[in-house]
């Protein structure tokens, strides 16, 4: 067992573990002990047993909302209510008991979402929740939802598959914690069944990207241009290079260096740029600005350019297209990668796909290359064998 006092100074010196949970426990306090997660969230617990010599476990906090000072002062005072007769865990779940919905998705997004997610996934997380969780069930007890009840929900978003897999998937991990923090026993969302979902690939081909390109050179002078022109030469999410700083970039080594705050594995990428991309990049210097580290800097403030979708508005129209969305232009680089004899595994990567799943969505362009490779000696067989070739021997 670790041990060590935990005041503050020690448990900000802490350094996490990249994948395992850590748990140290205080030297003067029986029982209190602080979790480190490999995410870097530290959290205080008091851990003891009752009268019927039953294991309990308290959440006292976590580190940056309390003080290690505060979560000792805490610790003691349960400490001493124990040494009495009390037992705070059996007072917590009558407390628990009482919870709503609306607590447990206060709490999700605070202990969960923001220590786990990317913004944009909390972002979305957060809509999901106001406007179709809260007016729902909002003041539900969480004890008294029901799956007939949640199913009824998913029934209701039936004409939006999409929406409905979402919110239902949200519902499940929201129960999920609700049950690991002994908020309730069970997790209703289990045995509702997803909607089929449309899969939509849409990329472009190579006259469908000349006509974009043509367009974009039009506007040279916009800086939003040159974001669409990289999105497209580097396969990059939307969010990924619009939060891009100068300093990601080595233009000598042609290297993009992605933190991991921005991948979506949560993991430092290193991305080999083309010749074209480290063109556009060099262009963009002259929208550089000296108070700003951004590739794409706003207009307002020290922030990154944030607004995109009304340009590309104007872009597809004048390039005649109606159905194609920015996140087309990621499919459409790694559509022309396979088709063009890269293998999967090769595109995944470039990609940053934490899955070979994700990039199976491919896989039947990856036959294009084999195509054309078992027409050079069909085509090769034709014209020996045709009665041209016959007749003139």
């Amino acid at each position: 067992m670790n041990k060590l006092k935990l005041t503050k100074r020690a448990v900000e010196n802490i350094v996490p573990h990249p994948t395992k949970r850590i748990s140290l426990w205080d030297t003067e306090i029986s029982g209190f002990n602080l979790r480190i997660y490999p995410t870097g969230r530290k959290t205080y617990f008091l851990q003891y047993r009752n009268l019927f010599h039953s294991t309990h476990k308290i959440k006292i906090g976590v580190h940056g909302n309390i003080t290690a000072e505060e979560a000792r002062e805490k610790a003691r005072q349960l400490s001493l209510k124990i040494s009495l007769g009390e037992d705070p865990a059996a007072v917590n779940k009558e407390k628990k008991k009482q919870n709503t919905i609306g607590d447990l998705a206060r709490e999700y997004l605070e202990l969960h979402a923001k220590v786990n997610k990317r913004a944009k996934s909390i972002k979305e997380d957060s809509r999901i929740i106001s406007s179709i969780i809260l007016p729902r069930f909002g003041k539900y007890k969480l004890e008294s939802i029901t799956s007939h009840d949640l199913q009824k929900l998913h029934r209701d978003l039936s004409n939006t598959p999409y929406l409905a897999n979402r919110a239902r998937s949200l519902l499940s991990k929201m129960f999920s914690l609700a049950k690991e923090w002994g908020w309730r026993a069970d997790n209703p969302v289990l045995g509702i069944e997803k909607y089929q979902e449309e899969k939509r690939d849409r990329w472009l081909n190579d006259e469908e990207l000349q006509r974009l390109w043509a367009v974009l050179d039009k506007y040279n002078h916009h800086l939003t241009t040159y974001a669409f022109k990289l999105l497209l030469l580097t396969g990059a999410r939307k969010g990924e290079l619009l939060q891009s700083r100068w300093e990601q970039f080595d233009l000598e080594k042609g290297i993009w260096t992605k933190p991991s705050h921005l991948t979506k594995q949560k993991k430092k990428e290193h991305l080999p740029l083309s010749e074209n991309a480290l063109v556009v990049i060099n262009e963009l210097k002259k929208f550089k600005k000296e108070d700003t580290p951004y590739l794409f800097p706003s207009k307002v403030g020290n922030q990154p350019l944030q607004e995109i979708k009304t340009f590309w508005k104007r872009v597809i129209k004048e390039a005649g297209f109606e159905d194609v969305r920015i996140h087309d232009l990621r499919h459409t680089h790694a559509s022309h990668l396979v088709s063009s004899g890269l293998s999967l595994s090769v595109v995944g990567k470039l990609l940053g796909h934490t899955q070979a799943a994700t990039t199976q969505r491919y896989a039947h362009l990856a036959d294009e290359p084999l195509r054309q490779a078992t027409s050079l000696f069909g085509d090769k067989l034709k014209k020996l064998t045709s009665k041209e070739s016959n007749s003139s021997q």
